[in-house]
């Protein structure tokens, strides 16, 4: 990648940072103002920001570090020490006069991205599917190939990844096929099934799983894919003492239309060409405590988002945690589906 794809004027939009972060695939843009370096924009700045202050129209200057860390060019051949003392990933390499000349990154192949995330995993897996028809007319939706494994061990080897090693599959639809599936893989974690006789919803059927889970656990839809760190939604969801924290990602949809706006009279108040619109929406990912499965009535059909409503109303705490666009792969439809082969494959 040439280094100019990696820089950012200060003067540009948040927005237009994070679209940019997804495109070069790394957590770190570097702030120029004249070509000279003068601060850097994590993905761990934005995302604090928006926790923080919401609003999406902030400028890169409202928010990036300008106190960042570098090295002269003479001083390039130190740079993986200075980087290893200071945890960093990349760092940019300036001449006398502070502009940019390369910018060196750490071996990321040599970093693996495991931990020690052994809580229990989720997975509502019995949904007929019927956005992906013809597909589900043969296979239940969780075991739609994608490459060569389907999507629900896809998601299943990423939480394994993070050191979870103990998976509840809430079936129903073709349950059968997924219980044979996992019988006939070699695996190193636990699948249990939970079988749900009747459509309880994506909420209704943890109320299967009372009595066997005792800590918190992440549960999650078995068509989407989030490419974050799972530690790290861990450890916010529980310094800030949710009770749910909902994964959301950022949306930019551009209207293919000039969108019109009229005053009083009929007359025009105002004309977008094609405007773009932001905004966060559910991944269908979430971060949650035991206390919601024992506190669900037994054999009630109810969404998930609808149990969240539920506990907003009686005052209890309720957070999201903000990903980007490019970190959410869904494959909830035909479009989106072959868009999510293309990028695993």
């Amino acid at each position: 990648m040439d280094v100019i794809e990696f820089l950012i004027d200060e003067n540009s939009t948040m927005l237009e940072a994070m679209k940019q972060l997804d495109k070069i695939a790394k957590k770190v843009l570097f702030v120029v103002k004249n070509d000279c370096l003068v601060g850097a924009i994590t993905d761990g700045d934005i995302r604090r920001w928006i926790l923080r202050k919401g609003n999406l129209k902030a400028k890169v200057k409202d928010i990036a570090n300008y106190n960042p860390k570098y090295l002269l060019e003479n001083e390039k051949s130190h740079a993986k020490n200075y980087m290893k003392k200071n945890s960093i990933e990349a760092l940019p390499i300036v001449n006398k006069e502070h502009s940019i000349t390369s910018i060196v990154f750490w071996d990321d192949s040599k970093i693996e991205k495991k931990g020690s995330l052994d809580i229990p995993i989720i997975i509502m897996a019995g949904g007929l599917g019927t956005r992906l028809y013809p597909y589900t007319k043969i296979l239940p939706k969780p075991l739609i190939p994608i490459g060569e494994i389907p999507i629900v061990e896809h998601i299943m080897n990423r939480f394994h990844l993070y050191g979870s090693t103990q998976f509840y599959l809430v079936v129903n639809h073709k349950k059968n096929m997924i219980k044979a599936y996992f019988s006939e893989i070699e695996r190193t974690y636990n699948v249990s099934y939970i079988d749900e006789n009747k459509p309880l919803g994506t909420g209704g059927g943890l109320s299967l799983l009372k009595g066997k889970i005792k800590s918190t656990f992440i549960l999650s839809n078995c068509d989407i894919l989030i490419e974050e760190d799972y530690g790290k939604i861990y450890d916010y969801h529980k310094k800030e003492k949710n009770l749910i924290t909902m994964i959301c990602s950022l949306k930019n949809i551009q209207i293919p239309y000039g969108v019109i706006e009229i005053g009083e009279n009929g007359e025009i108040e105002s004309m977008k060409e094609k405007p773009e619109l932001s905004f966060f929406t559910n991944t269908g990912m979430y971060i949650v405590e035991p206390k919601v499965i024992e506190e669900l009535k037994d054999d009630m059909s109810i969404g998930f988002p609808d149990i969240i409503e539920l506990y907003k109303s009686q005052g209890e705490k309720v957070g999201i945690y903000p990903i980007s666009e490019n970190s959410w792969l869904d494959m909830g439809q035909l479009d989106e589906m072959e868009e999510m082969r293309r990028r695993l494959e």
